[in-house]
């Protein structure tokens, strides 16, 4: 069983590439065994999406390149940032360029969605747009999570949540990828 698991965030210090990377070590105690591939879409860079581009030069390799990872998965974890209401203009480029390869750029695969945010809403409206055009793009949405107020719910020289409850939240919402699999 292989999970991806990536931040649609291009920040470094992203709250939503630490909440990705706690949840695949949850993911990983829950389901011992279990393969995680985890990318960071600062290594997908290509130039901003136009239909003059790609009439000129054609589909970026790197656009492929996720593509292809995505389809060799058995199933996906993204965490979202929110940038006024919507995804990063990063991951924005990203998925435009690999519908161009089809439209259905999840690939029928369990995708599971969350979000951090410093606010009290946890991402919930880019959490809300992705999740109503998931179905669309070819996604088997199982669920999303948002965790809102992030800097008081998150111990960073831990690495982790600070409640029970929410790291039992965030383990109901992960592990909804994997009974897919065995």
């Amino acid at each position: 069983m292989k999970i991806l698991a990536f931040a649609a965030s291009n920040s470094r210090n992203s709250i939503n590439r630490k909440l990705v990377g706690y949840a695949t070590e949850r993911l990983r105690l829950m389901f011992p065994g279990l393969r995680v591939k985890t990318l960071d879409i600062n290594d997908y860079e290509m130039p901003i999406y136009s239909a003059d581009r790609e009439a000129e030069a054609g589909i970026p390799a790197p656009a492929r390149d996720f593509y292809d990872i995505i389809g060799a998965a058995d199933a996906v974890l993204v965490s979202f940032a929110e940038h006024n209401g919507s995804t990063t203009a990063a991951w924005k480029n990203i998925f435009d360029w690999m519908s161009r390869i089809d439209k259905k750029v999840w690939q029928g695969k369990p995708l599971v969605m969350l979000a951090a945010s410093p606010g009290a809403r946890g991402g919930a409206n880019v959490l809300a747009s992705q999740a109503t055009t998931a179905p669309h793009f070819g996604a088997d949405l199982k669920g999303t999570h948002g965790v809102g107020d992030w800097y008081q719910v998150w111990d960073d020289s831990e690495g982790k949540l600070l409640s029970q409850d929410d790291i039992d939240a965030l383990d109901s919402h992960i592990g909804l990828l994997v009974p897919e699999l065995v």
